[in-house]
């Protein structure tokens, strides 16, 4: 017959309850070991005394422990004396196993049966400790099986009328994990009506506690908890200690000290591990190494009415997720700049912040990116070039804004070229005045300096979007090219490009050398009757043509992929209609000693777009019910 286990007492003023049935209630009298209220004395509770056994379920999974020779011969009442336990001389301060820094995303979760395993030396299969004499365990320090990763579990989860206790078969944590760690957590699975349960411990195991190991092995042998939460994405297999409870631990990668004593954030290294904008960070928000961009091109036509909703625009349809980043250009912008960019923000939520806005006359730049990337951003510098000098209002010219996100420099320019069905050659002499004039970079570093051109600005990136009303029309006149929007869809797109001059001279290489455009398959965005679908009908009679257009270079082959390029039919406040493209830009690790952005962003017009939205929701919820308190029933 194995010898009886001893009861575990917590305290007076928490007498213990029958346990769940596989949860061992011994007899004998109390250990002395460290228990986490080390201010309170270890008084036996006088339930736990019985002479035949301690009460408790009938027949327990966990097979019994064997305890030194004369621990069950002494008298409990006599023999209990107060202890607290000291202080250690020097705490581990150590993040749980499972959530090492670098495989917390990937890693399995062991069970109970594996771990112990683990820790004592062996593999699974061979599953038992090494035989050596059991001597008593001391008590000069903080239990073995204590750590930080204790102090992890909530406070309201050691409530005090908690009921059951974890399996008493765990080795060296005898004195500890069981009236600390696995009795918390399971006390915490009981309660949330969960059904999780620890499998056995070998017995052999479990009859040989750890503590006769030397101090090597008390090293290794040092007891972790597993976080008892299943929510670290999707498809994670569940802990073994976890229950149906809802989480209460934060997601985020733990950061280890020795990594931040190792170097400054602020200056930079190459691409050595830990660097802000190196290989390691970026893994982390995107392992394929590719982001989402969203760029949009609009001529407002000075018009001071805006459109209800921009969820067609910023948020199409065929989007299924929202994207990393939003560029907008405006042409002949609205007379309210700020009133416009006050609805890019309450469209687009809390979720974003505007990293970026500018202005060259009535040209308009946003840019808008997810809250938690604005970290990895430099400094964002911008340029300006005006075509019509004797314009006072500038609503001919470019604009560009540059910054680079992690290792990769991106430039985004939006024009108005000349306006004429016939003025293709001034077009291509504002897109040379374009190409030379911006002055980008400035302070932030050329990422591939070699690479670059001083006679062209789009060289010295490595992605470059550019987006505006290029005002290239349709050849062969207003009669020619509506007999062809008469035809199907597929049909008439092809037919119109035949007829696009932009289309011809990027074929020759006079404009956009080097550029790429998505296939086009919606139709020509100038120019419509305001609030309505019907092409130009008055005396001008304007030819309908593709005059809002994206088009992006790569400094690297295969970088960028575009992924939709449409239009807004729905709004109609312009002549023109908006194009957008959705593209999947791939992202390089770099450094981080080229000036930071730090988080900057425009505070003012997040909290406006924010309390735009909570006013709106309020009243969509208040419409309803105004609706329903105002009808009057008549009865005849």
């Amino acid at each position: 017959m194995p010898s009886k286990l001893a009861c575990l007492g917590h305290s007076e003023a928490s007498p213990p309850q029958p346990t769940a049935q596989g949860h061992l209630q011994p007899e004998g009298r109390m250990l002395k070991g460290q228990l986490p209220n080390a201010g309170q004395d270890l008084v036996p509770h006088p339930g736990s005394l019985p002479t035949n056994g301690c009460q408790g379920p009938e027949k327990s999974p966990v097979p019994p422990l064997s305890l030194p020779a004369g621990i069950g011969n002494e008298d409990p009442q006599a023999k209990a004396k107060p202890f607290t336990p000291k202080p250690p001389t020097r705490p581990r301060l150590e993040r749980a196993l499972s959530l090492d820094e670098k495989a917390w995303r990937r890693r399995r979760f062991r069970t109970s049966h594996e771990d112990l395993a683990t820790r004592s030396g062996t593999s699974p299969s061979r599953g038992s400790l090494r035989d050596e004499a059991p001597q008593p365990p001391t008590h000069t320090g903080s239990p073995p099986c204590l750590s930080t990763s204790l102090q992890e579990i909530p406070t309201s989860r050691r409530a005090q009328g908690s009921t059951g206790g974890g399996p008493s078969s765990w080795g060296h944590c005898i004195s500890g994990m069981i009236s600390t760690s696995l009795d918390l957590l399971h006390r915490d699975g009981a309660s949330a009506g969960s059904t999780a349960r620890l499998p056995a411990v070998d017995q052999k195991a479990a009859s040989n506690p750890p503590w006769t190991a030397n101090s090597t092995g008390k090293s290794r042998l040092q007891s972790r908890l597993f976080r008892a939460h299943s929510s670290l994405g999707p498809g994670r297999p569940p802990s073994p200690l976890a229950c149906d409870a809802k989480p209460s631990f934060s997601l985020l990668a733990p950061i280890r000290a020795k990594d931040v004593r190792s170097r400054s954030y602020l200056e930079g290294s190459l691409l050595a591990s830990g660097a802000l904008m190196g290989a390691d960070e970026l893994a982390r928000y995107f392992p394929d190494r590719s982001m989402a961009l969203f760029v949009a091109t609009w001529n407002m036509q000075g018009q001071k009415e805006l459109p209800p909703n921009l969820d067609e625009l910023l948020l199409p349809a065929e989007a299924d997720y929202a994207q990393d980043l939003y560029v907008i250009g405006v042409q002949e912008g609205c007379s309210d700049r700020r009133e416009w960019e006050v609805r890019l923000q309450e469209t687009l939520g809390p979720r974003y912040v505007t990293l970026y806005s500018t202005a060259h006359g009535a040209l308009y730049m946003s840019v808008l990116i997810r809250r938690d990337l604005i970290w990895f951003c430099s400094e964002v510098e911008s340029s300006t070039v005006t075509t019509r000098i004797v314009s006072h209002i500038k609503t001919k010219g470019a604009l560009g804004v540059s910054f680079t996100f992690f290792g990769t420099s991106f430039l985004f320019i939006t024009s108005h070229f000349t306006s004429g069905d016939g003025k293709v050659s001034e077009r291509l002499l504002d897109y040379s005045r374009t190409v030379q004039g911006l002055a980008l970079p400035r302070s932030v570093p050329d990422t591939s300096p070699y690479r670059s051109d001083a006679a062209d600005v789009t060289t010295r990136f490595d992605g470059v979007f550019w987006f505006g009303d290029f005002n290239f029309r349709l050849n062969g006149g207003r009669v020619a090219v509506e007999a062809i929007l008469k035809q199907d869809l597929g049909e008439k797109v092809s037919a119109l490009l035949q007829h696009d001059q932009l289309t011809q001279e990027m074929k020759k290489g006079s404009i956009f050398k080097g550029f790429q455009e998505p296939d086009i398959h919606f139709l020509p965005s100038y120019k419509f009757d305001i609030g309505k679908d019907s092409y130009d009908t008055t005396s001008k009679q304007r030819t309908p043509s593709y005059t809002d257009r994206v088009v992006y270079r790569s400094r690297h082959k295969g970088d960028i992929c575009p992924v939709k390029y449409s239009s807004c039919p729905g709004i109609k406040t312009s002549d023109h209609r908006p194009v957008y493209g959705l593209f999947r830009v791939k992202v390089r690790p770099g450094r981080d000693n080229i000036p930071l952005a730090a988080g900057k962003f425009d505070r003012e017009l997040y909290l406006i777009g924010i309390k735009r939205r909570i006013s709106k929701e309020i009243q969509q919820q208040q419409a309803p019910k105004d609706q329903h308190s105002s009808t009057i029933c008549t009865v005849s």
